[in-house]
Formats: C-alpha cells, structure tokens, sequence
C-alpha cells in the first residue's frame, strides 16, 4: 500500500490520487494523506476529505465525524513536522531548500514560503488558524510558526482549529455531494466547487479575524461603583 500511495503522489495528477482515495479510503488512509498534505509535500485536501465524505455518507464504511477528526489529526501532525524541521535547521537553511531541485518538487519555493512568513509576520500567532484557511498559505504556515519559535502548544490549537474549520468544510461538500450526485460525477463537481470552497474558507477566516481585532481594540467600559 505505501509503494503505491508514494507512485500516486510522485505523480501530481489530482484526478488520479482523487480516484485512487475512493478506491482505498479508510480512516488511517485519510490520515495518512493529510499528514503529508499539511508537511513538506503539498496537494490539494480536496482529493482526499471530500471523496471519503462522500464514501462515508453513501456506504456506510466510515462516519463523516470520523473522516473530518482523522483529517484534522493528520494536518495537525504534518503541521508539526513543517514547524520543528523550520525550528531545527533555521531560515538559511529552509530558504536552501526552497530554491532547490528538490524543493520546488515538493512545490515549496522562496516566494510561497516568503509569503507565508510575511503573513505570519503581519498577523501574529492568530495567523496559524487563519493561514490554515488559505491556499498557497495553508500548507506553509507551520515554517515561519517554527523559525520564531512560536509556543508549541498554541501553535498546535490555532493550526488545529484552523484545519478542523476547513475539514468540517470539505468534508460537508462531500456528504453532501453523496446525497445528490452519483460517484462517476464525484470529482467533477468538487473541482466545480473548488473556487467556492476557497471563497468559503477565506470568509470564516476574515470572520474570525474581525471577531479577534474587535475584542482586542474595542473600547473598555469602566464601571461606576454606586
């Protein structure tokens, strides 16, 4: 199983790894997968939540609580890879990686994780949940979490609320996709709502954003003691 599953991923085809999932999903293939999607080698989360939604809601096999608990788990520690490699080998180092042959095959290059670290820099710890809602951030904000050394625990809730929100999003589409359309039209229909997903992701993101900045900057009231 692992040989195939490193063929289909050395092979950037979304379609292949999403037919592929819906040959095989089960709780620790979506696991796994999300684990690799969230560290060092990036492809979409929508070839993997939703078609294991879908399966979960048209057999049986799986629940959708246990597919978007086992996705999340998964970013949660490909996340953790990304952030303590950041922390062990430093910035020369990460930025080494990205200008390589090796790196820019993992997708990784010195613009995303520029990027990513300039968002970081701009949104401070908040940006781990936020950034995890986001395309092109999403899978490298664990790198710039890692070089400031950011507190391991809080960057671990912030990365895992910020991936269970986006999970409960993709997994949603895909139950309901099983309750409406047949498995051949399966991965057409994602990559049609793809762009809605994003739109989705980013306004959850700029909500919670504004929740955050209005708590923190608006007026105290001072209390009259009678």
């Amino acid at each position: 199983m692992m040989q195939t599953l490193l063929v289909n991923l050395s092979v950037i085809d979304a379609a292949s790894i999403f037919q592929w999932v819906v040959d095989n999903a089960d709780y620790w293939l979506v696991f796994l997968l999300m684990t690799v999607e969230s560290s060092f080698i990036p492809f979409p989360s929508e070839v993997v939540v939703p078609p294991a939604a879908y399966l979960a809601c048209t057999t049986g096999d799986m629940s959708i609580v246990g597919v978007t608990l086992m996705a999340t788990l998964g970013a949660i520690c490909g996340a953790m890879i990304n952030y303590y490699l950041s922390m062990w080998i430093g910035r020369p180092i990460v930025y080494a990686f990205a200008e390589s042959r090796i790196g820019r095959a993992c997708l990784i290059t010195p613009e995303k994780v520029k990027k990513a670290e300039d968002y970081f820099d701009s949104h401070g710890a908040v940006s781990t949940f936020i950034g995890r809602l986001i395309p092109a951030v999403r899978q490298l904000i664990s790198i710039p979490a890692g070089l400031a050394r950011m507190n391991v625990g809080v960057f671990a809730l912030f990365t895992g609320l910020g991936a269970l929100v986006w999970n409960m999003i993709l997994a949603g589409l895909g139950w309901w996709l099983g309750k409406t359309v047949p498995l051949a039209q399966l991965f057409d229909k994602v990559e049609q709502y793809n762009d809605y997903l994003t739109y989705a992701g980013l306004g959850i993101g700029l909500i919670a954003l504004g929740v955050i900045l209005w708590n923190a900057f608006k007026p105290k009231t001072n209390k009259s003691i009678s």
